[in-house]
């Protein structure tokens, strides 16, 4: 597990922020180099997720990024923000943690769909059903990159692949109406093939209070020859042009299983109606947040549990 710390620590008061300069894309630069395919989606992800922070006006320290294990996860390290690149999986167990520590922050949990849905599937509906207050961006590119184009949980049926030479013949999950099902707050698709609107998505799900997943088609050009960017830039439209109303349930659904000639992306699904968890949970209604506390707990409550211990 490693931790990345950010360069720059600004000052928080509502004066010092307002004299700050504008940051730019530039200032998120990370301090390590992405090492993905020339070509790789997960470039267009890094850049739209690092507009996105610039355009909320948002600084390194107010964000944390946090990773599994994949191609698509080493993106902590790619970003000036505090960041963590952890285990496989458990990417969104992690960013929990982090998102009820310091609820002050944004936090933002990437990694791709094998992390995502496939060995890190149960952390998904949980965090999901507890709308903790995250942005989950999954980088689906239909394989496992880096263990060089192996089926992976979101691998269309027939599929051939290294650990599928005859073809898959199993069922793809299909996370828009999974996570709509299990009560997720915002949930939505983007495509690297669509920066800018990718950018609104990612900008979208930050400000948003739940729990936020952004599955994007991030095409690997390596080791899936069927989902291209000629594939999808053929066949995507935005529900925003189709005039899908985000707020109407079925309509969500509907749109979730369009699969073929058309594929939708943008936003399908978002309530605000729903409290996050850190609104729920009693300790931290009061006194900010956990990692801005005095550390232990107070002489007289530390006596009252000895003597009710003894």
């Amino acid at each position: 597990m490693s931790v990345v710390v950010p360069s720059a620590h600004p000052a928080d008061s509502p004066q010092e922020r307002s004299a700050r300069p504008h940051l730019t894309v530039r200032d998120l630069k990370g301090k390590a180099e992405p090492d993905w395919c020339p070509g790789c989606g997960d470039f267009g992800v890094l850049n739209a997720l690092k507009q996105a922070i610039v355009e909320l006006e948002l600084y390194p320290h107010e964000v944390v990024t946090v990773s599994g294990i994949g191609c698509s996860s080493n993106l902590p390290g790619y970003i000036n923000t505090y960041g963590m690149h952890t285990l496989h999986g458990r990417a969104l167990a992690v960013a929990s943690g982090v998102a009820l520590a310091n609820h002050e922050l944004k936090v933002i949990a990437t990694g791709g769909d094998g992390d995502g849905y496939g060995i890190g599937g149960n952390h998904f509906m949980h965090s999901i059903r507890r709308n903790v207050d995250l942005t989950y961006i999954v980088m689906d590119n239909q394989i496992y990159g880096l263990t060089t184009g192996q089926v992976s949980p979101t691998s269309i049926k027939g599929m051939k692949t290294k650990s599928t030479p005859q073809g898959s013949v199993e069922n793809p999950i299909n996370p828009i109406p999974v996570a709509i099902a299990a009560g997720a707050t915002y949930v939505a698709r983007g495509y690297t093939g669509q920066i800018r609107h990718l950018v609104e998505l990612i900008k979208g799900g930050i400000t948003h209070k739940g729990f936020a997943l952004i599955d994007c088609f991030s095409p690997c050009v390596t080791f899936n020859r069927d989902n291209t960017h000629d594939f999808f830039k053929q066949r995507t439209y935005k529900l925003e042009d189709r005039g899908h109303d985000p707020s109407d349930f079925q309509a969500a659904m509907e749109q979730a299983y369009i699969w073929g000639d058309e594929i939708p992306i943008g936003l399908f699904w978002k309530r605000d109606d729903l409290p996050s968890l850190d609104q729920l949970e009693p300790v931290l209604a009061s006194g900010g947040a956990l990692a801005r506390r005095s550390l232990g707990i107070s002489p007289e409550l530390a006596q009252g549990l000895v003597r009710e211990l003894m």
